[in-house]
């Protein structure tokens, strides 16, 4: 959960006046400190390459000043590399706002229609997911000196604590797809990796731990409105095949089996009395015990698309973010452990939605 004071937590369980703040920033120069946002929403999707997308409904003139970018490179909602930064204030009492920062946000579009300005707006990943490589890209040393040569100097790379450093093989190589070298990466090594809301690329292991960060229900005194979900097959498995190669080239592999007694799809249980595997393979892996823990944590990743799914309305909380953990009640849930996979958060008063999977 994103950082909030137990004033705002008590506000923000029932109905509270909000407001959103947008700063626009381009070469580390503040271009705008306050723009005027009519309404709007933040959208996380932690399945994408990119999970956020942010939309802005601005006027067209507002105080004096035009909003329509235009064709002017410097106008502060262009997309010619402006960032925004988005914090979302709760009226606490007494004439004081909390603001909780949301993070920052990549311009990819903007324009005007009659007397409104669209601006459209995606996570910091879009500058690596843009880049691809001029010529093939040959990593050498390790996991981390790989992914900082991957994303810096557009992101500044942490690396949580828990990982443990892996050697690159000799003779790799990316062709073009600077992001899907990445993510090969990032399953090799077991992690996992997401944008602060200060703007920082965190490395960390792969986990679906954690502590519940909030208890929703549908009863009396409970935060949501309405809890619908879906099922399929689509996509499901029940184990993983990680394969790699040797220091000799011999190929090598290691499979881990969803053994998880709650899960729908664990192996031995009725979704199938057959493997349905998931393989994938990258030549990162060189030996078996990096192939069957990339196996373990491919489990766990996969469960993010391949579970029970809940979609939750409720009254707004912008503390929530995906991977946070909470405890549903409803829907034939009591207390059950969730975690967020994605999200839509409206900037104007409204109802929020959250896509949950139960753990």
């Amino acid at each position: 959960m994103l950082e909030m004071s137990e004033a705002a937590l008590e506000v923000v369980q029932r109905s509270f006046t909000m407001q959103v703040r947008a700063e626009s920033w381009r070469d580390g120069e503040l271009l705008a400190a306050d723009i005027p946002v009519d309404e709007g929403s933040e959208d996380l999707d932690r399945s994408l390459a990119v999970p956020e997308r942010v939309t802005l409904t601005l006027p067209r003139r507002d105080r004096g000043t035009e909003w329509d970018p235009d064709t002017n490179p410097d106008h502060p909602v262009a997309a010619y590399g402006q960032q925004l930064r988005i914090s979302y204030g709760v009226d606490i009492g007494r004439g004081a706002t909390e603001w909780i920062d949301r993070g920052w946000f990549l311009v990819t579009e903007s324009g005007a229609d009659g007397d409104t300005v669209t601006v459209t707006a995606q996570g910091l990943l879009t500058l690596i997911d843009e880049a691809k490589f001029v010529a093939p890209f040959q990593p050498s040393g390790t996991y981390t000196s790989t992914i900082r040569a991957l994303v810096e100097p557009a992101l500044t790379v942490e690396f949580g604590a828990g990982l443990v450093d892996g050697s690159v093989p000799v003779g790799m190589q990316w062709d073009d797809d600077r992001m899907g070298a990445l993510s090969e990466v990032l399953g090799a090594w077991a992690a996992d990796a997401h944008v602060t809301p200060e703007g920082t690329l965190l490395i960390e292991p792969l986990s679906d731990d954690g502590d519940p960060v909030l208890s929703l229900t549908d009863g009396v005194g409970g935060t949501v409105l309405r809890w619908s979900g879906s099922t399929t097959r689509d996509g499901a498995w029940n184990c993983v095949i990680a394969q790699g190669e040797d220091a000799n080239g011999n190929p090598i592999q290691g499979v881990a089996y969803d053994t998880d007694p709650n899960s729908p799809y664990r192996f031995g249980g009725p979704f199938s009395p057959l493997a349905v595997p998931y393989p994938f393979s990258t030549p990162l892996m060189a030996t078996i015990a990096q192939c069957r823990t990339a196996a373990a944590a491919k489990v766990l990743q996969l469960r993010r698309s391949a579970s029970r799914r809940l979609e939750v309305t409720m009254v707004p909380h912008p503390g929530l973010t995906t991977g946070d953990i909470i405890l549903a009640t409803g829907k034939g849930l009591v207390d059950a452990p969730c975690v967020i996979e994605g999200l839509s958060l409206p900037y104007s008063p409204s109802e929020m939605t959250l896509s949950v999977r139960v753990l």
